[in-house]
């Protein structure tokens, strides 16, 4: 589907102290946000924008590896650049549910392709962080999280531990269609009470870029969490690491 009378309004004030690039991208934005322009439509080339609105290639290129940047479009070699699927917005940051609770809340399917289940010893690090002895066993469980709506575009991928002694037959439990959270709280009656939770961006490195399907160095959203049922007892420690441009995170504050 064309798109270039979508810009027909386009105006791009030369006289503004706000760069034309600045300009340009925010106009685009606009459209996306209006739904005027909705995923998967084609944008103009670069070449159409400079020469209907009399501004260099510069100036669109830079506004359009923003855009990109910020998982609003997304260019196709060969194809041309388009708009992207709004991004999925997580809220488990703040609250204490699970990857599969979250996304039925929101209408979503979600789908789990767990890579490895092992039985590793604590080192000195994850031990203090679960507060175990050095040497402890612990369940680690490697996954590869989807959302059906995303057309089975891998969402995150996830790493979880978990005391051995706290949970022994979960080795052997299937998680692929199953809550690791309702698991552990129908079988052992241990229900997360609290969380402390960290988010930082990185630069995927080549197994996870891989496993994603993005590019090495593309930009993610690494979450690494501490669970603790009643009493304090951190049960699970994770670390996911999720494509930026297909997720945000929620969060709600409140003024004491």
């Amino acid at each position: 589907m064309k798109t270039e009378h979508l810009f027909d309004d386009l105006n791009l004030n030369f006289e503004n102290q706000l760069p034309l690039y600045v300009q340009f991208k925010n106009a685009v934005k606009e459209k996306i946000e209006s739904k005027a322009l909705l995923p998967g439509m084609r944008l103009p080339s670069e070449a159409y924008f400079s020469e209907n609105f009399g501004v260099s290639r510069i100036v669109i290129s830079q506004a359009l590896k923003e855009l990109a940047y910020e998982g609003l479009i997304f260019r196709n070699r060969g194809k041309g650049t388009f708009i992207s699927e709004p991004k999925i917005s997580q809220g488990f940051v703040q609250r204490l549910i699970g990857f599969n609770q979250d996304s039925a809340e929101k209408g979503m399917i979600p789908k789990t392709k767990v890579l490895k289940k092992e039985i590793i010893k604590a080192d000195k690090e994850l031990a203090s962080t679960l507060n175990l002895n050095t040497g402890e066993e612990i369940i680690r469980i490697t996954r590869l999280r989807y959302l059906v709506k995303e057309n089975d575009v891998p969402n995150h991928l996830s790493i979880t531990n978990l005391p051995l002694k706290f949970c022994p037959k979960l080795i052997n439990v299937d998680l692929t269609n199953q809550s690791l959270y309702s698991y552990l709280k129908n079988e052992y009656q241990l229900i997360i009470t609290r969380g402390f939770r960290v988010i930082e961006a990185i630069p995927a490195d080549e197994y996870q870029a891989k496993l994603l399907e993005i590019k090495r160095g593309t930009p993610l959203l690494k979450l690494r969490s501490v669970s603790y049922i009643d009493g304090g007892t951190p049960i699970e420690y994770y670390e996911s690491v999720y494509r930026g441009d297909k997720v945000q995170f929620e969060v709600e504050v409140f003024q004491k």
